[in-house]
């Protein structure tokens, strides 16, 4: 473990994280979401024998080129960041963490690049029916990508499946089933695929959009409106209900993030559900952070406790619960866990030591006190909290998790609106007609990107201190490294990420006016 923390190192390692994450994750939803609507709209193609579907994939396939290829590229330097800046968590949690990225590459990659090259170069070389398999496996290999990946992080969220060993002072796998199927995973990953969906789908209805308006290739661009308008409605409406099956998870799992995303301090029973509002500090304190509160807000009452408790009097735990602690409702406060976990540190100090010192009695009785339950259930699972100096320290940033949740929950509701009005204006015929509706489609492109950022940007801020929750705090698992060398690195990565993205959009944009071939 690390004695010394050197706090900018932490800050610029988590900067240098964030950006390549942010970059990164500009390219990958319009991957994920894309393949799977190259592969209907071929799919169509192959079963009228319709040319001019063909024309479409292979239009679209191009965008899908152009934004694979730079998504690779952020993605393999992200991975390579956990070794160079976060070392010490890689040590910690690798045997788990590493098993996920693993199969992500030896499966799910390869099943996708072996593929991809037929889908791209193979149209006058392979059978039809063979290249629409081609295009599918790219399609599902590109979304097992993702699984693996997102099971990794869920894993970070709700640590399940492993045990300490506390000979290595590492976490080991013992249920890579428990790891896959933790309720946290399958959420994110059902959220977070459809929510590709719906990015590629809104980015299909604003090119076509902008086609329209200017009374070029309408048939193709009403063509891609209807595969559009049909599969991101649909993914809509499954990103808002895996949406809200994630938040009542994270209200079991990660019940200080879930009162962040509310802003809720005080539980309450009969809680009710925030569509939107505007903090404002008051003069309250817990600890030294100060609490916020509604400038303005507009309140379902009641919702809230019925969502996550299914009944209107449930009690909805909030940020003092934790914090302070609420002994009716058994819930450990944050001084106590504290505790906890810094006794949990000394057994694990006090077994290096009988080690270093040969004390083979000493080993074998520290060795069955890590084997006990009850010690794994009080003490263990707060070794995190050894690193945390002060109980207000677990409460993230409430101001940028309520915004950012909220935000994202009305983009949600607004992308239903737009994928409905664009299949009602296309089933009417009059879509060519309502040029304010394109031109929203057009302009509405950049805000699925903003709402995924945000759900990001909440994943991640929203369990801060943690890196792995309860278990490793973010200052912990930084690697000893000097500050100037992230400092250089960052700046090198911010100039290339910006050229990358600036070059994909140029690209895009001059292939978008070229059009179609014919």
């Amino acid at each position: 473990m690390i004695d010394k923390i050197d706090l900018s190192l932490v800050d610029w390692s988590r900067a240098q994280f964030a950006l390549t994450a942010a970059y990164h994750w500009l390219f990958v939803p319009l991957t994920l979401g894309l393949s799977f609507i190259l592969a209907i709209m071929e799919t169509i193609y192959v079963k009228t024998g319709n040319e001019e579907w063909r024309r479409i994939t292979r239009f679209w396939m191009t965008l899908f080129g152009i934004n694979f290829a730079i998504g690779i590229a952020t993605g393999i330097i992200l991975e390579f960041e956990f070794g160079t800046n976060w070392s010490n968590y890689s040590w910690f949690v690798g045997d788990i963490f590493g098993a996920p990225l693993a199969v992500e590459g030896i499966l799910a990659f390869f099943l996708e690049s072996t593929f991809v090259a037929v889908m791209f170069f193979g149209w006058n070389k392979v059978s039809k029916k063979f290249h629409l398999v081609s295009t599918w496996m790219v399609a599902v290999g590109a979304n097992l990508s993702a699984l693996w990946i997102l099971v990794a992080n869920a894993w970070m969220q709700h640590p399940v499946g492993m045990v300490f060993n506390p000979e290595t002072a590492r976490n080991e796998m013992v249920n890579f089933w428990a790891v896959l199927f933790n309720q946290v995973a399958v959420d994110k990953f059902l959220h977070t695929i459809s929510s590709g969906f719906l990015l590629a789908s809104m980015f299909v209805l604003g090119i076509s959009a902008w086609y329209l308006i200017r009374n070029r290739e309408e048939q193709i661009a009403k063509k891609s409106i209807l595969v559009a308008g049909v599969f991101g409605l649909l993914s809509s409406l499954m990103v808002a209900y895996t949406g809200d099956q994630s938040t009542r998870t994270v209200s079991k799992v990660q019940p200080v993030k879930f009162a962040s995303m509310e802003a809720l301090y005080e539980g309450k029973n009969n809680a009710g559900l925030i569509a939107f509002g505007v903090l404002k500090d008051t003069d309250k304190k817990i600890g030294d952070k100060t609490e916020k509160e509604f400038a303005f807000k507009i309140q379902i009452p009641g919702l809230l406790s019925v969502l996550t408790g299914g009944d209107r009097n449930a009690y909805v735990q909030g940020l003092r619960d934790h914090i302070l602690g609420n002994e009716k409702l058994q819930i450990t406060s944050a001084s106590e866990k504290i505790l906890r976990g810094k006794y949990a540190m000394t057994v694990l100090t006090s077994y290096k030591k009988a080690r270093y010192n040969n004390d083979t009695a000493l080993i074998s009785s520290i060795k069955t006190v890590f084997n006990d339950n009850e010690f794994q259930n009080r003490y263990f699972r707060y070794f995190g909290y050894a690193s945390v100096e002060k109980p207000d320290d677990v409460i993230p940033n409430v101001t940028a998790s309520f915004y950012s949740f909220h935000l994202m929950v009305i983009l949600g509701f607004l992308f239903i609106l737009i994928f409905s009005v664009a299949l009602y204006l296309l089933f009417k015929g009059t879509i060519s007609d309502n040029k304010w509706f394109l031109w929203i489609a057009l302009f509405s492109i950049p805000l699925p990107y903003i709402a995924s950022e945000l759900g990001w940007l909440l994943t991640e801020l929203g369990r801060q201190p943690w890196i792995i929750q309860d278990l490793m705090t973010v200052t912990r698992a930084v690697s000893q490294i000097s500050t100037g060398s992230v400092i250089t690195t960052f700046i090198l990565f911010a100039v290339l990420f910006t050229g990358l993205f600036i070059s994909e959009v140029s690209i895009m944009v001059k292939q978008i006016k070229t059009g179609p071939k014919h």
